[in-house]
């Protein structure tokens, strides 16, 4: 069981990872425009979040701040969809690029949100 556990731990940071470079690649391909710039930032931000939450995870002192970290990863993976959606919605940018890292922030999101349940005890979901 450990070791699945920790196959689960690497992939999702591995997953969280490539998702970063996604994100950039996507973000310089976004138009040169103030709206954009502001997105972009705040979008940079949040999704990267997402894992450099994780790898803090690892080096955590306790059971307690282990999970905090996986919250606040979670958080971000929600706050990304919020401003990937803005871009598609406005127009600002490509509609399947912008759903196909939706999709992979909702796995990640989805993924968080239920270990998050197992580390508080909370499997039956």
């Amino acid at each position: 069981m450990q070791n699945h556990n920790s196959k689960f731990k690497s992939d999702l940071k591995t997953r969280c990872y490539r998702f970063s470079l996604a994100l950039i690649a996507f973000i310089d391909s976004l138009p040169n425009q103030r709206s954009c710039w502001i997105i972009a930032d705040q979008l940079l931000r949040s999704g990267m979040s997402i894992g450099a939450n994780l790898v803090e995870a690892t080096s955590s002192g306790s059971k307690l701040e282990f999970k905090r970290f996986h919250e606040i990863a979670l958080k971000s993976a929600n706050e990304t969809k919020y401003w990937l959606g803005l871009l598609r919605d406005s127009g600002k940018a490509d509609k399947d690029r912008v759903n196909k890292l939706l999709a992979e922030v909702t796995e990640i999101s989805n993924m968080l949100a239920a270990g998050i349940l197992k580390l508080k005890g909370k499997t039956n979901f």
